[in-house]
């Protein structure tokens, strides 16, 4: 028969321990078990003064930020609504059922009082558990980048001038601030004065040939590090590339993360971030995995003589010229000259500098002579041919491509880093940066590949099932599918028998 009306009696207190409406296999016990926050207090004590009003734990706001990055929460304030509905996160925090959180302010300050290196610092010690627990192979590494839109809209950009004038005048014309006393000092004009200087981009940089960047003449005015780029949907936006640097093993821990403005391309950071590692974590990778962008003259010869070998598609620019292609050339070392498929000479002429090459041009009489001009060259004065500065290097990359090691190592790379920028962006809220600036979006970049590689290290312990992506949270050897909490299903278990080795 048909029951009766649901009173509600909610304001009768009620005698219950958090503890034991928390589920013993949640995952928050077992990261709250293995990994011990404690140090942090010890990483944030000199950025405390000895004396005034106790702050919030900062181990507290800590867990606040990882609960954030696991849920793929992008608001702090929507961060403590979630914290003060969810008992397993009050449980986490270590916060009664009667107890106030701290609020969305303390959250920020302490982020800024922190700063990057304090996140940088944390992300390390993830990779230094994960190397710990076995996790990190170390004899391949694959590097890749990622575009992730900034919180600004391209219509935010005005002309470098105007910000400058316009910042100036405001200092000047500011009706509480005398005009001598902003002249007397810069240090009294607006932050956004010294913009260019702090700029890890070099305003006066000289373009690559003719082309002129947007970011030398306009900038924007919400996030002033952000860059305008082209995203794979042909839109056009200002954002930044997030560099990933990750192991080649079964794991696939990332190794280093790091954030540049959107016009800043993947081969101007490899070199930096592959000798960091390398003396961070003391490996001898046998081969470094990595798609086209990379595979620039200067950075194959880098690798190269680092002892590694360069596992790189190289960048043919003239690939598609309706001419002979430069490969058909012979290079004869014993007299410096380039031979042609019809076997005329090429002498050396001047050095490109710039462009980091020698160049050859044959003869203009024979090429203008030759029965092939028309498929070799339309220049009257003979066909010009450079040689690189690393073509010896690039020789020997070039070889590569036709091992069955290479072939199976571009085959790995698909499947083994761009998942990773899935699982951040789908998973973890690296859609769009929610911060501004190069240091708050390098913050949020790290955060979220600690949490990446906190999954996998929590997954290493046989423990700590939780909704997420496949093989994400799961004993690698074993494959378990369950039914998680709020009815989300879970699906664990090793990288679907994908071997890294």
């Amino acid at each position: 028969m048909l029951g009766p009306t649901k009173c509600r009696a909610l304001g009768d207190p009620v005698t219950v321990a958090l503890d034991d409406l928390v589920p013993a296999d949640l995952f928050y016990r077992h990261l709250d078990a293995h990994l011990d926050l404690s140090f942090i207090r010890d990483w944030v004590a000199d950025a405390y003064p000895s004396i005034g009003r106790p702050s919030v734990d900062p181990v507290v706001v800590f867990k606040l930020y990882l609960v954030m990055v696991f849920e793929g929460i992008r608001s702090e304030r929507q961060l403590l609504m979630l914290a003060a509905d969810r008992l397993s996160v009050r449980w986490y925090l270590g916060y009664a059922l009667d107890e106030p959180l701290p609020d969305a302010a303390t959250l920020t300050r302490l982020r800024q009082r922190l700063g990057l290196p304090f996140f940088r610092r944390f992300f390390e010690h993830v990779v230094d558990l994960c190397v710990a627990a076995g996790l990190v192979w170390g004899q391949e590494l694959v590097a890749d980048a990622t575009r992730v839109p900034a919180n600004a809209d391209i219509d935010s950009l005005v002309p470098r001038l105007r910000v400058v004038v316009d910042d100036k005048l405001v200092a000047v014309f500011d009706g509480d601030t005398a005009p001598a006393e902003a002249n007397d000092d810069d240090s009294d004009a607006p932050a956004r004065w010294n913009l260019l200087d702090a700029c890890p981009l070099d305003p006066q940089r000289p373009a690559t040939g003719s082309y002129e960047r947007i970011s030398s003449r306009k900038i924007s005015r919400t996030d002033p590090d952000a860059t305008p780029m082209a995203m794979r949907d042909g839109r056009s936006v200002l954002g930044y590339q997030d560099h990933y640097l990750v192991d080649g093993g079964r794991a696939r821990i990332i190794l280093h993360a790091f954030v540049t403005p959107g016009e800043v391309s993947e081969s101007q950071v490899l070199i930096d971030q592959l000798r960091r590692t390398l003396f961070r974590r003391k490996l001898r990778p046998a081969r470094l995995i990595a798609d086209a962008k990379y595979g620039t003259g200067p950075n194959v010869r880098a690798i190269e003589e680092l002892g590694i070998r360069a596992f790189v598609p190289l960048c043919d620019s003239d690939t598609a010229t309706p001419v002979y292609h430069h490969t058909l050339f012979t290079y004869d070392a014993e007299r410096d000259v380039m031979r042609c498929p019809q076997g005329t000479e090429l002498k050396f002429r001047h050095r490109d500098d710039a462009a980091e090459r020698w160049l050859y041009r044959a003869p203009a009489s024979v090429c203008n002579a030759c029965e092939c001009k028309a498929a070799c060259t339309t220049s009257t004065q003979g066909r010009l041919v450079g040689r690189s500065f690393h073509a010896d290097y690039l020789e020997r990359v070039r070889a590569y491509a036709d091992t069955p090691a290479y072939q199976k190592a571009m085959r790995k790379r698909s499947v083994w880093i761009e998942p990773l920028f899935a699982e951040a962006k789908d998973w973890h809220g690296l859609r769009r940066f929610r911060l501004r600036g190069l240091a708050n979006v390098n913050i949020e970049a790290l955060l979220v590949a600690s949490v990446q590689n906190l999954k996998r290290w929590m997954a290493a312990t046989g423990r700590g099932r939780r909704w997420g992506p496949a093989g994400a949270l799961s004993a690698p050897s074993k494959l378990r599918i369950g039914l998680g909490l709020a009815g989300h299903v879970l699906v664990c278990g090793s990288l679907h028998g994908c071997d890294a080795r």
